[in-house]
């Protein structure tokens, strides 16, 4: 199959996104590993920043949809790019001058989340924007490549680093990424036409909630939105509990602890690169409903992690499983929600997405560090395993033209893909 070309406009935003994936993959784990390797956090507190930041960065990020939909993209992925390299690279001067503290984890974790979803917002509608419909899948789909393939290089290298040069090595590499990315992104060039916006100063209720109307009243955005929260909120809630369970009560190194969960991440190019050619032979209905019934199935197969070799292997083949379906769902799903979002809706849709999903992964990770601390890790990852083998109940159960999960690609986008 032909690779493919969007564009020198899409190469700069690719080029943005990847070094932005790759500072945070040497990054990966970076604030829990130092909560609990530094200032010796307890698994309440780094459940907690795991909770906390997610939340209190979502509830930032509430006015910022309505505001970036009617801003010119580029302008706002750049000022949120400088904004993290600045919060970012706070911490290690922290560090160097012996004053970092549980709380400037806590305040760096919930900046990040805002500006994430921000940046976010802005770069989906700048993408729409940017590339014909038919090209969306194969785009979304080259971005989820680059995502995992950074996940799979990036943590053992942060790892490896964290072994030679110290605990906040990668969280500098983290922060010069985002840099690298404000200049990708200022690469682009052009004149970009600024929306046509209503005369108000400050969003209005209506506004604000304008995206979750849009995700909510529509049949097939309604059922896949309720189970990416559900799904997203349960996988990232396993996080802060194995970083507990594998560094401390395991004793795993870090540089194990990295190649866990680097390791499967080479499945994500697998199951990215299949997204376009299973989509054109399956449908999307068939792919978004089979896909996320199977990528629900394995979490629970970290109940039975081991010390040693065995518990190493054990981790790699259950992420693994987990990772090749998600890679071939979310660049699907990313599609099937661009497609079915109108264009001045698209910044408010995706940040109410993303608000919403940090307000989940939020919730959940904070009931799994309490369930945690009255039982254990292992305890509380079981039940986490458990309660995702119910997600599937939430996806679309039938297609219906225009609706539910219809149309899904063009005919042209599959006779291309």
């Amino acid at each position: 199959m032909a690779r493919r070309a969007l564009g020198r406009e899409f190469g700069w935003l690719w080029a943005s996104y990847a070094v932005n994936a790759y500072g945070s993959g040497l990054g990966f784990g970076a604030l829990p590993l130092i909560a609990v390797t530094v200032l010796h956090a307890s698994p309440i507190q780094v459940s907690t920043l795991a909770a906390v930041g997610p939340a209190v960065g979502a509830l930032i990020a509430l006015p910022l949809g309505p505001w970036v939909e009617f801003q010119p993209k580029r302008p706002v992925m750049i000022a949120m790019d400088l904004l993290r390299f600045a919060i970012m690279l706070s911490i290690p001067i922290a560090y160097a001058l012996g004053h970092l503290g549980f709380a400037q984890l806590l305040v760096v974790s919930a900046v990040v989340a805002a500006a994430k979803i921000a940046f976010g917002a802005a770069s989906g509608a700048y993408l729409k924007s940017l590339v014909r419909p038919d090209d969306l899948l194969v785009a979304n789909a080259r971005f989820e490549s680059t995502n995992w393939s950074s996940i799979a290089l990036g943590p053992p290298l942060g790892g490896a680093a964290i072994g030679v040069f110290g605990p906040v090595v990668t969280v500098i590499a983290d922060a010069v990424s985002y840099l690298l990315s404000a200049f990708a992104v200022t690469a682009i060039g052009g004149n970009e036409q600024r929306p046509h916006q209503k005369t108000v100063s400050t969003p209005r209720t209506a506004d604000l909630l304008e995206g979750w109307r849009h995700l909510l009243s529509h049949p097939g955005l309604r059922s896949l939105y309720l189970n990416q929260l559900l799904v997203n909120g349960l996988i990232m809630t396993t996080e802060p509990l194995l970083a507990v369970l594998l560094l401390r009560e395991l004793h795993f190194s870090p540089w194990q602890y990295g190649l866990a969960f680097a390791a499967p991440c080479l499945g994500g190019l697998i199951g990215s690169r299949l997204a376009a050619r299973v989509v054109a032979r399956h449908g999307q209905f068939r792919v978004l409903r089979t896909v996320g019934t199977l990528r629900a199935i394995w979490l629970i197969g970290l109940v039975f992690v081991q010390p040693g070799v065995l518990g190493l292997v054990t981790v790699i083949v259950v992420e693994l499983a987990i990772i090749i379906n998600m890679s071939l769902y979310t660049p699907v799903l990313a599609t099937y929600r661009l497609e079915h979002t109108p264009k001045d809706l698209v910044a408010r849709t995706l940040s109410a997405w993303s608000i919403s999903s940090g307000l989940a992964i939020a919730g959940l990770s904070a009931l799994g560090g309490l369930l945690a601390s009255v039982t254990s890790p292992r305890a509380a990852i079981a039940v986490v395993g458990l309660l995702i083998l119910a997600s599937p109940l939430l996806l679309p159960r039938e297609e219906r033209p225009g609706g539910a999960t219809g149309p899904g690609l063009s005919e042209t986008a599959r006779s291309r893909a």
